[in-house]
């Protein structure tokens, strides 16, 4: 596999801890060799109750899974469920970020002070927040609120989707 990162600290670390015994993910991968080639190429769904289903991407075996389902859509199944995964898994990042916007505009956030009103009135107006004659303060606090609102939407369509070039929405 070659050297396992380009990063001198980490080697060291990972030297460490061979030296210790204990064991790192290096170890557990290859713990995990050979890998499973259906999984390796995408084309293995677990994805419902009738499978697991696998793709022959050779030809010479299945073609598509139970549900009809090809290579193509296989891959891009799992792809887009791990991404909902990373993402799900990840949002509190983001509300945190809304948080720390909504006790900032409270004065609450020490050491936090909101720096680019260009910025703020800008984003403000893509969220229909009205800007004119209010504090920067007035502005952050209901933009924080309606920021707080996208992660809990049900129906419609997230605000900071828009924000993305069309051919990519």
């Amino acid at each position: 596999m070659g050297e396992k990162s380009v990063d001198q600290a980490s080697l060291k670390m990972l030297k460490k801890a061979a030296q210790e015994g204990i064991e790192t993910a290096w170890e557990r991968y290859e713990k995990q060799q050979p890998q499973c080639g259906f999984g390796l190429l995408g084309i293995c769904c677990r994805n419902c109750n009738m499978g697991p289903c696998r793709i022959d991407p050779f030809g010479d075996g299945p073609e598509e899974g139970i549900c009809g389902a090809t290579a193509d859509t296989i891959a891009a199944r799992n792809l887009l469920r791990m991404i909902a995964a990373g993402a799900a898994a990840h949002s509190d990042h983001g509300r945190d970020i809304v948080t720390t916007l909504w006790e900032t505009a409270a004065g609450e956030a020490q050491g936090y002070q909101i720096k680019d009103e260009g910025k703020l009135r800008s984003l403000a107006a893509e969220f229909g927040v009205p800007v004119e004659g209010r504090s920067k303060e007035e502005i952050a606090r209901d933009l924080a609120r309606e920021a707080m609102e996208e992660f809990g939407m049900v129906k419609g369509a997230l605000k900071f989707l828009e924000r993305a070039p069309q051919k990519r929405r």
